[in-house]
């Protein structure tokens, strides 16, 4: 049984996965509007996979007899004013997101609840993995975007990413 202060910090990260769905399909939407269906395609894999941890912390909760209490998910509220602007956005997010993991693990550690601990590290390593992606994208901005053969390039790059849902995190 997890404690009432662990539930509802999961909870609440139920619902900020799904909010960074939202934010990554409002990158896609700004990107495809913009021409560069590459990285629409990225965001929209990466829209894909915070779904798949909210079911992921939902699906946690349920197995430990906790009620799931979903909340209303606001609407990103970011105006781009050039591509770079979602890149760096996506990364200040990430880090945003790797703070409340590293909060939930930190409280589940002060609980002595290991089994959440546990739960948690799989998510404390997507993160590095999420953050070193979206500083990738940032870094190969920077240095081919202002180049039309080079975006080019780098969109071909990112439409050829396939969703694969996670074999290896926390059981669905």
């Amino acid at each position: 049984m997890l404690s009432q202060k662990i539930e509802k910090l999961i909870c609440e990260q139920v619902n900020k996965e799904l909010y960074s769905a939202y934010l990554y399909l409002d990158f896609a939407d700004y990107y495809a509007e913009a021409g560069l269906d590459g990285f629409a395609h990225w965001y929209e894999v990466q829209a894909q996979e915070e779904r798949d941890h909210a079911l992921m912390m939902r699906r946690y909760l349920l197995d430990n007899g906790c009620r799931v209490t979903l909340a209303a998910i606001d609407a990103p509220a970011k105006q781009y004013n050039t591509n770079a602007d979602p890149l760096a956005a996506g990364l200040e997010h990430e880090r945003y997101v790797t703070s409340l993991i590293s909060a939930i693990y930190a409280a589940a550690f002060a609980e002595k609840d290991f089994k959440t601990m546990q739960f948690l590290d799989w998510f404390v390593k997507e993160q590095g993995e999420e953050e070193k992606n979206a500083d990738d994208l940032v870094k190969k901005f920077a240095l081919f975007g202002g180049d039309a053969k080079g975006l080019y390039m780098l969109n071909q790059e990112l439409a050829a990413r396939v969703y694969t849902p996670s074999a290896t995190g926390p059981a669905m």
